[in-house]
This record gives structure tokens, sequence and C-alpha cells, in this order.
């Protein structure tokens, strides 16, 4: 059984939880000094050796939380790495997630000379398999493309110092537990591992006695999302409306984070937008991983102040300084609902959740932030409505998205239209069929 073992005292330095010297200059140098609650509570068990079990909501600081120690273990171990044999692995549920831990490792890692790369779909195996033939310390994978290179014999798990599983619930929800534990099998027993999960039900709880041993727990943050950081609003709108006030809740200076229940959705209502002067990107499981990378570097960068996403956003992504969240479509449980409105008020900071709904879907959405514990502020407005601008604050200036020029048309149409014009050819036309409707 996990035993509870909270942090006395909540030490109130990095140093005082004994992070290694080399590894406080790297946390300096990026600002970091003061350690998030996640932090303070499991550094202290997670690098004196034990399994960790540590619940807190994403934006709460975990991935520091895992990375110290992780580095700190393998620094400490003295053992080599070997080709195709990582020493460490991270599973994630999304490529998202998985180049954004990277990027928290990264620095931390370079510092012992540790080697760290990621492994997920969407994307061609060469260079994976390039990078893993070279030798890696830190593996950051999603389960299903680590599989698949293990089946293909890319690479063993039989040199793993530490396994850690980040987003365990999410996980679990996609129906990845039963690659995590298949994976998990494959390392070797008695090795470090630590899990981090927002919410700590049923299908986490069976990987958590069969896998950690004797595993501190930890609890951050409270099972529901606090709200004293973050305003919710429930907008009652007609259907005709709608269109309207999304555009006036994405008009404001601030970056916003934009809900959709389908893919097709969340592509039309980012290209309504662009057109409207809201630089605007969309992020769902149709784009290719290019894009999707593209996209989410352009919001977090602030060329595009709006993201418009699918529910594979609401776990996947991690960016600072979202403003404001708007559930356009509203999402079919609680636990959705915490996931989309736990991308703001991240890291301390403070932000606003607007759900909209039209007036049969009022039942559902008051049922379902209910069960969330949340208490929205309840209006219904219509397009410039008082409420809407003293949640967005003055609009942003307007963008308008330039007419494409000739280098930009199908090279393949332009080429074709060239050629038939340089023969002196018309554009062939479709011959009309003189059979008789049957």
């Amino acid at each position: 059984m996990p035993s509870n073992h909270p942090a006395l005292g909540q030490p109130c330095s990095f140093r005082e939880l004994k992070v290694p010297e080399e590894l406080l200059t790297v946390l300096t140098r990026q600002g970091i000094t003061t350690p998030f609650p996640i932090q303070a509570a499991t550094l202290p068990d997670a690098l004196a050796g034990r399994d960790v079990l540590g619940r807190g909501r994403t934006g709460s600081g975990k991935t520091l939380a895992f990375a110290l120690p992780t580095i700190t273990a393998l620094a400490h171990s003295g053992l080599r790495r070997r080709a195709g044999r990582p020493r460490a692995v991270v599973l994630v549920p999304t490529r998202e997630l998985a180049d954004q831990v990277a990027e928290t490792f990264a620095p931390l890692a370079a510092t012992f000379r540790q080697r760290v790369t990621t492994v997920y779909g969407g994307v061609g195996q060469g260079r994976q398999v390039s990078a893993l033939r070279g030798g890696i310390d830190v593996l950051i994978a999603c389960p299903g493309r680590l599989e698949d290179l293990l089946g293909q014999g890319h690479v063993h798990l039989d040199a793993v110092e530490m396994t850690v599983l980040d987003e365990a619930d999410h996980m679990a929800d996609l129906g990845f537990l039963p690659a995590v534990r298949r994976l998990l099998d494959r390392t070797p027993a008695g090795t470090q591992r630590l899990l981090f999960s927002a919410t700590l039900d049923g299908a986490v709880d069976v990987v958590v006695r069969r896998y950690l041993s004797d595993p501190v727990v930890h609890s951050a943050d409270p099972p529901v999302m606090p709200t004293s950081s973050t305003e919710h609003h429930l907008f009652t709108v007609e259907h005709a409306d709608k269109p309207s006030v999304v555009r006036e809740l994405a008009s404001g200076q601030r970056r916003s984070l934009l809900f959709t229940r389908t893919k097709h959705a969340a592509k039309k209502l980012a290209k309504q937008l662009t057109v409207a002067g809201l630089p605007a990107v969309e992020l769902h499981g149709n784009l290719s991983q290019s894009a999707r990378a593209r996209n989410l570097a352009a919001f977090s960068a602030g060329s595009a102040r709006v993201l418009v996403a699918t529910d594979i956003a609401a776990r996947g992504i991690h960016v600072n300084e979202i403003g404001l969240v708007v559930h356009v479509d509203p999402p079919a449980e609680c636990k959705a609902y915490l996931h989309r409105s736990g991308r703001t008020a991240r890291a301390g900071a403070e932000g606003v959740v607007v759900t909209l709904s039209t007036p049969e879907q009022v039942g559902q959405v008051r049922t379902l932030t209910r069960l969330a514990g949340i208490k929205p502020v309840i209006a219904r407005v219509r397009p410039g409505a008082e409420q809407i601008a003293a949640l967005t604050g003055p609009p942003a200036p307007l963008v308008l998205p330039a007419a494409p020029t000739a280098a930009q048309v199908s090279p393949r149409r332009q080429g074709g239209v060239a050629e038939a014009s340089r023969r002196g050819l018309r554009r062939p036309t479709r011959r009309r069929s003189t059979r008789r409707a049957a």
C-alpha cells in the first residue's frame, strides 16, 4: 500500500531540497529559484531514491519534479549509456507533451553530458532509430511508438535505471495503460519509478499497486480545480449569435485557447477568425506532426494569439500566459472540463474560463460544472454584451491576412495553365455524357 509522507516545513529553496549544485546553476540561469508545492513535496523522496506517486494538475510544475531526480540519479549511478539501451524512460500520452518535457530535460541533462531524445508516432522513425543507436540516457516516449521500436529490435529496456509515468490518468483515458504495463514489464524490477497524475482513480491505481514499491504519496493539489485564481463563466447564447460572441471573446489582447468538439470545427473556426483579422491556428489529430509543432510554436511565440483545438490539446500542451479558455462546444464530462480549463491560470497566474451554451444545453452544462466543483457566473449574452468586454478588455489591433501571391498558387495548377497557354491549347473541359438517364 502507498504511504502518505507529506513534506515537512515545505523547504523554500531547491538547495534545501538537496538538488545538486550543477542543476541549481541551470535553474538559476532560467530564473527558477522557488520550488512549486509539488516539487517541494516530492523532490526529497525522489532524490533519495524512493518510488513516488504524485498528484498535481497540469501546470503545477510536475515536469521539474521528475526531471531533477532523473538527471541526478543517472549522474550518480556512474553507468555508461549503450546503443539502443536507454538508462531512463519517461512515458507521456502525446507528442506535444513529449517535446515539451524534452525541452525541460535538455539543459539539465547537458550539465552532465547526458543525451535526451523523443520517440513518438506521426513522424518517420529513421531519426529516432539513429538517435537510439548512438546511445541515449533519457528517452521520452509515447507508448505506441516505443512498443513498435521494441518489436523491431531497435531499443531494449533492460538497462533502464528509472521510469517515469507522466499524465498517467490521461494515458488511461486514451487507452494506453495496457501498453504501459507491457513496457514496464520490460524494465528491471526494483528500479526506481515515479508516477505523476492529475487524478489517481481506478485504472491508475492498478499500475501503482503492480509496479511501484512502497511509494510515497504526495498530493500537492486538490482533486478539483481551485477557483481562487480562475474565474469561471457560463454564457448562454442563441445559436445564431454564437459565431459573433466567439469572435468577440477571441478579440482581446491576451492569448486565448478555444476548444471545439470536432477537428472540422477547429479548422473552420481558426480560418474564420484569421479572415476576420484575429490570427488563429488550429491543433487537432488530422494535422501532421510538423504542422502541429509549427502551429503550437506560433501560439507560444505570440504570432498567433488564438489557438483553436480539440481535446487533444487539453492535456497535450504546456503554454504559460493563456489568459482565456473558451469552451466553444461544452465538454462531454467534468474531467474534460477540468483538463481544458487547466490550460489557464498556470504557475500561479490568473485566468478566465468561459463556457458557451445554447439554451437547450444549459441544464447539461450546469450539471457538468457542479460535478467539477465549479460555481460559474451565469449570464445570458448577445454580441456586444458588456460581460464580454469586461473579460476581454480592449480589443487587439486587427491583422488582416494578405492576399495570396502568384508564387503561393498551387504549382501543379499554375504549371498546367502555363503549359496549356504556351502550347496554345485550351484547358480541357469535362465532356458531357450523351447517354440518357435510365
